[in-house]
């Protein structure tokens, strides 16, 4: 057996069997992140940028596969998985599938990472991630959180990620849909990731796993940013929000201490990061707007992932989308200045989901009642602008439940409830902010000014704008401030942003129908409260 304590070099034989992995040329464990980068590089994987970020491509997939995310259906979890939204696969195929992907990484190098998922002691998740790329395992290292060097000699995993780009299914072989797989067995404990160097799919399988997990300990699990007042832990707020909405732009706020800008739970303690760094998209970053992510980019060790860049200066270009509009950096929480060092907060205070309205239907901001929050979490509502993707042509809705429906292996409603009773037991206040469209839709009105943004959410996070003056949304029936020192008036009522008011009543009709079509689906599941909020 051969061992290097400075880079964590053992023989697999010795440290991987409970995985069932032999026969594999070396395994490189626990290595820190310089050796990481070296190897990266060494093995050809990307090369070095400015300031010693690791520029990487990720080949056919530069962005998740949803469509190919499978859970294995056993006794155990038939009646508590969402079916409806998560694909099973057959024990049968699983073990075929198993068989064979241990089988492939015989003779190969892998890099395992040893790393805890969650801030809470209590709560946190240990996973073993077993990588056959470099890259893939400093981006793991740099998105969990990092045990202790003295605390991984009794490491044992909870989970093993087994994530080998170079093999390729076979859908008849394995029960799944194409050469690509990430299947997850609870059984097990075991998720397997094949034919996608992507590396989002690491950090949202165990995000996948951590949804199914803590709402059976009565943990709420939130595809959500977080901060809280500086010094002031018990001052927290959380930003749900799908992709584009202004999650991580919002959250990190440089008068707000940053607890995480992704994933997180709610326990009867507080809340606390699952993460120990962040995951940025970078297209259109610029210095001024973001500066510390734009800093993250020339930051030594950073994973930039599918960024064009000069081959000679290495000059990154942030407006380049011809591999895709996902352009992406991985970094710890620690690159960000105000980022907190324990990744917990208290019980929140403020609640704010965050949607990109590109009808122009939306005010910029507006108070919801615990019911209300729970119907506008369940539908989860933003939109594609056109042009965005091809063949959009017009503002196009997206209702992702609990605004993350690919990682929510249980029903909604069981998420929604446990969200509904959170906010009630602990009084927090509710917030739907529009980062969207005003004066029209997309093509016509203007972005909602980030300045008034920022201001609306700063009202809401001192408490100062509880005290407001509101009027009742005709539309959907929650309350809007009146005004707001420093934010234009009219821009509080978006009907008179736009220059034909009766083209904003038959926009506003258009989305609330679009809400009550969407929301049918879970009527049958939720109480009369939710009902009655319901629009319609």
């Amino acid at each position: 057996m051969t061992h290097d304590t400075a880079r964590g070099r053992v023989n697999p034989d010795q440290q991987l069997e409970v995985q069932g992995i032999t026969g594999v040329a070396i395994a490189h464990y626990n290595y820190a992140e310089a050796a990481l980068v070296e190897e990266a590089v060494r093995r050809g994987e990307g090369r070095l940028g400015r300031g010693g970020a690791f520029l990487c491509t990720t080949g056919q997939f530069t962005g998740r596969s949803p469509k190919d995310k499978f859970v294995v259906r056993t006794p155990a979890t038939e009646n508590t998985v969402w079916w409806e939204n998560n694909a099973p696969m057959t024990p049968a195929a699983w073990a075929t599938l198993k068989a064979d992907m241990l089988a492939h990484a015989k003779g190969r190098e892998v890099f395992v990472q040893d790393l805890y998922a969650g801030a809470d002691a209590d709560h946190r998740l240990d996973v073993r991630v077993i990588a056959e790329l470099a890259w893939h395992g400093l981006f793991i290292r740099h998105l969990l959180r990092r045990p202790a060097r003295e605390e991984l000699d009794s490491f044992i995993p909870e989970w093993t990620v087994i994530n080998l780009p170079s093999f390729k299914a076979d859908p008849a072989r394995h029960g799944c849909r194409t050469e690509t797989v990430i299947a997850l067995n609870f059984d097990e404990k075991t998720v397997l990731i094949g034919n996608t160097a992507y590396a989002g799919e690491n950090k949202k399988a165990v995000f996948t796993v951590l949804n199914y997990i803590l709402p059976g300990k009565g943990v709420m699990a939130m595809h959500c940013s977080a901060n809280h007042a500086p010094g002031k832990p018990d001052e927290a707020a959380v930003f749900f929000g799908l992709s584009g909405t202004g999650k991580t732009t919002l959250s990190a706020a440089p008068d707000r201490t940053l607890i995480g800008d992704d994933e997180h739970g709610w326990s009867d303690r507080g809340i606390f990061n699952f993460e120990g760094g962040c995951y940025a998209k970078t297209i259109d970053l610029s210095p001024e707007a973001e500066p510390e992510i734009y800093a993250t980019t020339h930051r030594f060790g950073t994973v930039v992932e599918n960024m064009v860049y000069d081959p000679e200066t290495l000059e990154l270009d942030f407006k380049d989308r011809s591999l895709t509009e996902n352009t992406r950096c991985a970094y710890p929480l620690e690159a960000i200045s105000n980022a907190s060092a324990t990744g917990l907060g208290g019980h929140p205070l403020h609640v704010v989901m965050l949607t990109c309205d590109a009808f122009g239907v939306l005010p910029p901001i507006a108070r919801l009642t615990p019911a209300q929050a729970m119907y506008h979490f369940l539908s989860g509502f933003t939109a594609k602008a056109a042009g965005t993707e091809r063949g959009v042509t017009e503002p196009t809705p997206t209702f992702s439940t609990c605004f993350g429906a690919p990682f929510m292996p249980r029903r909604p409603e069981v998420y929604g409830k446990l969200l509904q009773e959170k906010i009630a037991r602990h009084g927090a206040s509710c917030w739907l902010v529009n980062t969207g469209w005003s004066g029209g839709a997309y093509g016509v009105g203007k972005r909602m000014p980030i300045k008034a943004t920022r201001a609306l959410l700063s009202a809401a996070l001192d408490g100062s704008l509880g005290k407001a003056t509101f009027r009742k949304d005709p539309n959907f029936g929650f309350e809007v401030p009146v005004s707001v020192p420093g934010v234009d008036t009219a821009l509080l009522n978006p009907r008179q942003t736009w220059a034909d008011p009766a083209a904003y009543d038959a926009q506003a009709a258009k989305l609330v129908g679009m809400f009550q079509k969407n929301f049918a689906q879970y009527l049958p599941f939720i109480d009369g409260d939710v009902k009655a909020a319901a629009i319609g």
